[in-house]
């Protein structure tokens, strides 16, 4: 199939390439060029712009910042709708407001260009290995007919609903797992503060009713102290302020998150924002008096 790919960053290059080793023809754009260069390297044709890459393509993928973004490559000057045809597919994998989707949605819409929302979640490590967690807003035929392509970049792949319910779902894993980062965090400094071994701590909760996914890799990766960004902190405050502006358009409460996003505005503003979230661990350490060596 022809593809045109849009966003080349941490999550879209390793993502595009997948696709190509999933045997197919990829035209690519990124703001800069040298981002371009790996997938060129691997076979895939540089593009001067998102038409350009959307020309031919039957669907087009894009993975770019927020909702700005995505409203611009999609229906910008010079952006998809230039360049796709009528009949074709426009799969944004951003994470941005359900609301935003909906519109861009019905925008493309009028273009004759359906479109997918479907934000994912697993970070770079998932994204290299093809093992994404997709969640899709949409039309259903539309979901159909790019499933295999859904099938080289992720493991779980899920339609939830029509426009917007694939970015519903992803505020929905954004606040688990922020809380539960934060909260892991916040207990491993407790541990520190008291004198104990962190690591046997992490231990024996992993063999009890504490134990998750979270608590295993970004539990293991605070331990290493390995904060080196797989998902950057200010991503997550991003993903947060985009929950808690629905909270407040549907007049309801979400505590939690609102103080888990206020820890990732805390980072952000003191200088831990390109940090992975698992870095909140330091902004509790700087809170207690002195980070741990």
């Amino acid at each position: 199939m022809e593809v045109g790919f849009v966003g080349l960053g941490i999550m879209g290059r390793p993502m595009a390439l997948n696709l190509i080793r999933g045997g197919h023809s990829l035209r690519v754009w990124a703001r800069r060029a040298e981002s371009m260069q790996p997938l060129v390297e691997a076979g895939a044709l540089a593009c001067a712009s998102a038409a350009d890459a959307a020309r031919g393509a039957q669907v087009v993928f894009s993975m770019v910042a927020d909702a700005p973004d995505v409203a611009e490559v999609a229906l910008g000057v010079g952006g998809v709708a230039d360049g796709a045809a009528p009949g074709s597919i426009f799969i944004d994998m951003s994470t941005i407001a359900p609301a935003a989707a909906r519109d861009i949605a019905g925008r493309l819409s009028e273009r004759g260009i359906d479109m997918l929302d479907a934000p994912v979640s697993g970070g770079e490590a998932g994204a290299i290995n093809g093992a994404l967690t997709i969640m899709v807003g949409g039309k259903a035929a539309a979901f159909e007919r790019v499933r295999p392509l859904f099938e080289c970049l992720g493991k779980s792949i899920t339609l939830i609903g029509e426009s917007g319910a694939g970015q519903v779902a992803k505020a929905c894993n954004q606040v688990v797992t922020g809380v539960s980062v934060a909260v892991i965090a916040e207990a491993f400094n407790f541990a520190r503060i008291n004198g104990v071994d962190v690591g046997r701590v992490r231990e024996a909760l992993l063999g009890g009713f504490a134990a998750s996914r979270i608590l295993d890799n970004h539990g293991g990766r605070m331990l290493a102290r390995n904060f080196r960004p797989g998902f950057k902190a200010w991503m997550h405050q991003k993903d947060l302020r985009i929950v808690l502006d629905e909270a407040h358009s549907l007049g309801i409460a979400l505590p939690t998150a609102a103080v888990t996003a206020q820890l990732f505005n805390a980072m952000s503003g003191s200088g831990l924002g390109e940090d992975d979230s698992v870095g909140v661990l330091k902004l509790y350490e700087r809170l207690s008096g002195g980070e741990a060596q």
